[in-house]
């Protein structure tokens, strides 16, 4: 499975579970630490973890094991880190406050049609 099917399997688990504005970035052009970032926000902690928990499901049934998870016992933002591709889930709070589309602008928002 190409990189970008794994980010569009990602960004489809998140839009299973109701996740909101998710954005999928890829980031190889101008950073070393993936090919892509898929930012997403749940309306709760519990909706959070859960979204967590969704895409670590789906991904290990596709064979993939994530490598590292940040922040899951927190509140509002869990990191996943799947090599070449990093899953940040917000509460709208935090997304807000750390603005990571701002940060990564000069990456390019990868467009999915039917991502649900």
């Amino acid at each position: 499975m190409e990189t970008i099917d794994q980010a569009r399997l990602i960004a489809k688990a998140l839009a299973g579970k109701k996740a909101l504005d998710i954005q999928v970035i890829r980031i190889s052009d101008v950073s070393v630490l993936a090919d892509y970032m898929v930012i997403a926000t749940g309306t709760s902690s519990t909706h959070v973890k859960a979204l967590a928990d969704e895409v670590e499901y789906k991904l290990d049934e596709a064979g993939y094991t994530v490598s590292h998870i940040e922040g899951y016992r927190g509140n509002s933002w869990i990191l996943m880190d799947y090599i070449d591709i990093l899953v940040h889930i917000f509460d709208d709070e935090s997304r807000k406050y750390y603005n990571l589309e701002r940060l990564w602008e000069d990456g390019e928002p990868v467009e999915f049609e039917n991502i649900e």
